[in-house]
């Protein structure tokens, strides 16, 4: 991997981790291109983790634009990317069907297989250095690939892509969610009361320290560190 693979796709993880657990209920004054405000989300999964990514445990709304999700074991699971959701098939040996990809243009879920894509443009990729938009009609797409650049692809391509390049991005996101977690283990030795729960992801660490209070009113780039570190324990 080039030393400028690898320094792009830090700085990409390295925005993402710091983006994570905004407030939601307002909209801030400048977002990423991919957030949207917590009211314009659509959150199809349910529990208490549901405003999270079951596998990296970012925010959903802050990452909407690029959502996926799928069913799983009866169950619906909501991603920030199609990162997440083929590492939790390829990696994690998830049985995922009925995938589906928030269209950008109404910020709705729809039929993955439908959809055409636009990979590569200059818009911001979600833990990726390559972005992957979703459309639900193919002229939407190209009004958005002639906008912003990219290429035309549809999802059993796109899903291919992510799958021969998982290897790679994962290293390099594990070894950025490291860094984070340290600095995580810092901060809750800190700030936090201490806690006797083992948590079987970041996303179930985030909301039990949200819902309890356990770190105060603790938001933004710290909790995602916090999460990191508790729910890696």
């Amino acid at each position: 991997m080039n030393k400028i693979f690898k320094l792009s796709l830090l700085a990409i993880v390295s925005f993402t981790l710091a983006f994570a657990e905004g407030n939601m209920d307002k909209k801030p004054k400048k977002m990423m291109y991919q957030a949207v405000p917590m009211d314009k989300a659509t959150i199809i999964q349910d529990g208490k983790t549901k405003n999270y990514c079951p596998v990296c445990g970012m925010t959903l709304p802050l990452f909407y634009k690029t959502n996926h999700a799928a069913k799983h074991e009866g169950h619906t699971k909501q991603y920030c990317s199609i990162h997440c959701m083929v590492e939790d098939k390829e990696l994690n040996g998830a049985k995922l069907s009925d995938e589906k990809v928030v269209d950008n243009k109404t910020l709705k879920f729809i039929e993955a297989k439908d959809a055409t894509y636009v990979v590569g443009s200059s818009k911001p990729g979600t833990m990726s250095m390559t972005s992957k938009y979703g459309f639900a009609n193919e002229a939407d797409a190209i009004a958005f690939q002639k906008a912003n650049g990219g290429e035309i692809k549809k999802y059993d391509e796109v899903y291919e892509l992510v799958a021969k390049g998982m290897e790679k991005e994962k290293a390099m996101i594990l070894k950025r969610q490291a860094k984070a977690a340290k600095m995580g283990e810092k901060i809750y030795n800190k700030m936090c009361k201490k806690i006797d729960v083992k948590f079987d992801s970041v996303a179930q660490a985030k909301a039990y320290i949200s819902e309890n209070k356990t770190c105060g009113e603790m938001k933004g780039k710290p909790l995602q560190q916090v999460g990191l570190y508790l729910g890696r324990k």
